[in-house]
């Protein structure tokens, strides 16, 4: 058997080490008899090797039967996934660039706090209707399109802007913004695929937190740089000049970036990386239906729980990283730059909650009740927050947004996450995607409400809304039952 087992593999080690095909009981030299576990290998320069009961990719796509599907991880897999959080990173950063500084464009531009507004929301409002057509091509031609696309996108707004440097050119400005928010819709459902198609079952959950992590980064940075590099001075041509220097800066981060992309991102890796990945890889194209992909996931109770809970808490996230400048400036005037420094501190302290939080499900895997206990302590952080903007002290508003933002922030994987365990082997891309429309549908909601709010009864009426949509999605949680499917099927496919 091990004869057979050893001439089975064909010659067939890649530049990574030993590769042990899928259904074979061979045991990588130097670990335990018998030990199939995913981490059976976790030293440099080594592979780790996970024996899969899935059927052969080959075979199930109608190929010979002596064809054999591998289980092995790829190193290429930290490149990719570097180069989606930077252009992600891109993206989110052009998002907030004009919230940050909400008063500074304004005058600018000589318009309304409204129309400021709006060059955020305008991400939240096209992602609606094109969703379902990214997500269709993302599952019929792959990452690599979508990634393509994505930063192109992202390049293309960023260099429109630079025509919008007088202050009748504000229509511009909108247009490179729109731009931009085309270029979302193809980053904000790939963390999830990204970590199901590259990463191993010991480390998905980690990889699509630092996939998140990379967005998130680009919001902080959009909440320090522009108060820094567009100070707001009386004097409209260097103004001009200093925002000049912002679009330049973008532009070129996002055109190297678009190059990256061409040279280094694939498709997917020689070999699936995960039992489950090798099962969803061996189900024939011809069989799969995107239509019917949707409307089993909107038959999915626990799936439209989540898809409504997640978009309450993220909807609520929105709300907050756009008005935050007009909240800070009308409790204290002038502090544009700490404002700035206080958005920094959110979503900085979401970056640490988000990877805490990844690192957490790869380990305990505890999908429901690590969801709920961040929830829970999101509305707690928002209520302090809200009661504690007021009080006159800058340093107590940075401790309770940073409290606040731990938990919002580091909520956003953990969506993601539990979205692809209640829906496999649905397209992860699909079910994110639906996610993210509801988290954009409840962004604008909150968003004009809590600054119509805000303008008629003050700050901590606005705030106290969205507390009031945060419990409601806490009861609703509670109610999601953690059925894992994803893990069930890489424990069965392991026990076969």
């Amino acid at each position: 058997a091990a004869a057979a087992s050893e001439s089975g593999r064909g010659g067939r080690a890649g530049c990574l080490g030993r590769v042990v095909p899928v259904g074979s009981r061979a045991e990588p030299s130097g670990t335990e008899p018998n030990r199939t576990g995913p981490g059976a290998a976790h030293g440099a320069g080594m592979v780790l090797q996970e024996a899969a009961g899935a059927p052969s990719l080959s075979t199930a796509a109608g190929g010979g039967a002596d064809a054999t599907a591998e289980v092995q991880l790829s190193r290429l897999r930290w490149a990719v996934l570097l180069l989606f959080s930077s252009y992600s990173l891109c993206n989110a950063f052009q998002w907030i660039q004009y919230g940050s500084i909400n008063n500074v464009f304004m005058r600018f531009y000589d318009v309304n706090t409204f129309a400021i507004d709006w060059l955020s929301m305008s991400y939240m409002l096209i992602y609606i209707p094109l969703l379902f057509p990214v997500a269709w091509l993302l599952d019929k031609r792959g990452l690599r399109l979508i990634a393509l696309a994505g930063s192109a996108l992202n390049a293309m707004g960023a260099w429109v802007k630079l025509g919008s440097l007088k202050p009748h050119l504000f229509p511009v400005t909108v247009l490179g913004q729109v731009i931009c928010a085309l270029a979302q819709v193809f980053i904000l459902g790939m963390p999830s695929r990204i970590a199901s198609v590259w990463f191993g079952s010991h480390e998905v959950s980690t990889a699509c937190s630092i996939a998140v992590f990379g967005n998130q980064l680009g919001i902080a940075a959009g909440f320090l740089v522009p108060p820094v590099l567009i100070p707001n001075v009386e004097d409209v041509e260097k103004l001009a000049y200093n925002i000049s220097v912002m679009f330049f800066m973008t532009a070129g981060v996002a055109s190297a970036l678009f190059i990256l992309v061409i040279i280094v991102f694939k498709e997917k890796p020689l070999n699936p990386p995960s039992r489950a990945q090798a099962s969803m890889q061996s189900r024939a194209t011809a069989e799969y239906s995107y239509v019917q992909s949707i409307l089993r996931l909107l038959h999915n109770a626990n799936f439209l729980l989540l898809m409504v809970t997640y978009g309450l808490n993220v909807g609520c996230f929105y709300a907050l990283s756009t008005l935050l400048n007009r909240m800070v400036i009308h409790h204290y005037p002038g502090e544009e730059v700490n404002a700035g420094r206080i958005g920094l501190t959110i979503i900085l302290s979401g970056m640490v909650g988000a990877l805490i939080s990844g690192i957490w499900l790869d380990k305990t895997k505890t999908y429901k009740q690590t969801t709920l206990v961040v929830y829970i302590m999101s509305l707690v952080g928002m209520i302090v927050y809200t009661f504690t903007l007021s009080l006159g002290h800058l340093w107590v508003v940075f401790v309770t947004a940073g409290s606040l933002g731990f938990f919002m922030t580091g909520y956003l994987p953990l969506g993601f996450e539990f979205a692809a365990e209640l829906t496999y082997p649905e397209s992860e891309g699909t079910s994110s995607g639906l996610l993210n429309v509801s988290a954009q549908i409840f962004g604008i909601a909150f968003t004009i409400g809590q600054g119509q709010i805000m303008d008629c009864f003050g700050t901590k009426a606005g705030n106290l809304l969205l507390c009031s949509f945060l419990f409601l999605g806490t009861i609703m949680t509670a109610f999601i039952k953690a059925d894992l499917r994803r893990q069930q099927a890489n424990l069965e496919n392991e026990q076969t």
